[in-house]
């Protein structure tokens, strides 16, 4: 029970990642590499005020508007010096390592001894349980467990919810044109830079967001930890849409978490079957294929049944 309480927790965190990408991917068409680099900043900054006693609540908020600071520098350079989106997220990721190396002074910050957002919902959860332990089905869960589970997931809802009404103003529906048709929105006399900017922006800070909470539950920051995260907000996207089935903007955010929670529980069940942790990053390279091949084949082969009959 433990391990499926740590899968949830971690999907859920993770959540807020893939919905970053969403935001680079579904809505400007731009596969941002700078999430590899924003969600180790966020966590990287979020630590080093953690262990000088900052509140955890601005320590974790200081750590998502690093993100967006990446974020748009990215945007700045692809819009502002005509760089392929592509390759200026290759080069703030790659500078961001550097970068987040100078903030923490080290590669690794543990952060058992410090306060943080789990420590202050682990204490809590223990008051308004008023035990150790709580019985969920016939299953005796920690309370602590289940303070970390209920955190992430009003993170991943609040954030969820806010991120949807923020597409339905008169911004966030610019936005969301500009990824549609750019030269539509310019011939309308909109910004389309400055929209491309901030959509970056916001993606990354999601992004470190997630960064900052994942180094909390986890206990530590690392320089390594942002690897091959691009990855897997690809793959909770791409198997968020195959779940809803919609290309809506309320579905697919939703789909968005729901695919993040059931990444995590298939690497969670492959890990608990005896997968080698070195063929983490395999496995996940083939979730994402997967993902990527298996509805188009399905829906190739509907058609050549509906032609045959």
């Amino acid at each position: 029970m433990t391990l499926l309480l740590g899968a949830l927790t971690i999907g859920l965190i993770l959540s807020l990642l893939a919905m970053g990408v969403f935001i680079s991917f579904r809505i400007f068409e731009i596969p941002d590499i700078t999430t590899d680099g924003s969600i180790t900043l966020g966590a990287s900054i979020c630590a080093v005020l953690l262990i000088h006693n900052v509140n955890p609540f601005l320590a974790t908020g200081a750590g998502a508007i690093g993100g967006a600071l990446a974020g748009a520098t990215t945007g700045i350079i692809h819009t502002k010096f005509k760089i392929n989106a592509l390759l200026a997220g290759i080069l703030v990721m790659t500078a961001l390592y550097s970068v987040n190396l100078h903030v923490m002074g080290r590669s690794n910050i543990p952060l058992m001894q410090a306060s943080t957002l789990n420590t202050h919902a682990e204490e809590l959860g223990a008051r308004l349980i008023g035990a150790q332990t709580i019985n969920v089905f016939g299953w005796t869960v920690a309370s602590a467990d289940a303070a970390l589970l209920v955190l992430a997931a009003a993170s991943a809802a609040v954030s969820g919810f806010a991120l949807y009404v923020f597409f339905r103003t008169n911004i966030g529906t610019a936005m969301r044109a500009t990824g549609d048709n750019a030269q539509m929105v310019r011939a309308l006399g909109a910004n389309v830079d400055g929209y491309i900017i901030m959509g970056l922006a916001l993606s990354n800070g999601l992004v470190a967001l997630s960064g900052a909470l994942l180094a909390q539950y986890q206990g530590f920051a690392d320089a390594q930890m942002g690897i091959g995260m691009i990855v897997w907000g690809l793959a909770s996207v791409i198997i968020g849409e195959a779940l809803t089935g919609s290309r809506t903007l309320g579905l697919t955010i939703m789909g968005a978490i729901m695919g993040s929670v059931l990444f995590r529980l298939l690497v969670a069940i492959a890990l608990r079957w005896g997968l080698n942790p070195n063929d983490l990053k395999l496995i996940t390279a083939f979730f994402v294929f997967a993902a990527l091949v298996l509805p188009g084949f399905f829906a190739r082969l509907n058609r050549r049944k509906t032609v045959t009959a």
